[in-house]
């Protein structure tokens, strides 16, 4: 295991921490769906909403990881690192906007913007591995 600090260990602490969110969010999707709350559209985005910000977090989880073992220095870690917090939330959050009536040019902008935000993390952390 690479040794975290700084950036990278609280970034991990917060999406460990995150992580029982998501499941409580699978939860309520359940209760949601058994009730038939929502309309084919909406639990379209639930899902969609849902399913990345686990995934998203896991990614993150490892993202972290080659953050703290590669070349950048704490700078480079702290951009990271409030990129991909930044980037889960919107890629995500953008899809749970879906949900509210009127608001689909938002949305797509919030989830488009936080496809950027992961690109700009995930290139960023591939120049600090390749630079190790």
């Amino acid at each position: 295991m690479i040794a975290l600090s700084g950036p990278t260990q609280l970034f991990t602490v917060i999406a460990l921490v995150s992580l029982p969110t998501v499941m409580f969010g699978g939860y309520s999707l359940l209760g949601l769906l058994r009730k038939r709350k929502l309309t084919d559209e909406q639990r379209a985005y639930f899902r969609a909403g849902h399913a990345h910000a686990g995934v998203l977090l896991v990614l993150a989880l490892i993202t972290l990881q080659l953050v703290a073992a590669g070349g950048l220095g704490a700078a480079g870690q702290w951009v990271v690192s409030v990129l991909l917090l930044v980037g889960i939330l919107a890629q995500s959050g953008g899809m749970f906007l879906n949900l509210l009536p009127d608001r689909k040019p938002l949305a797509h902008g919030v989830t488009v913007s936080g496809a950027v935000l992961l690109a700009a993390a995930m290139i960023t952390t591939a120049v600090g591995v390749a630079v190790a």
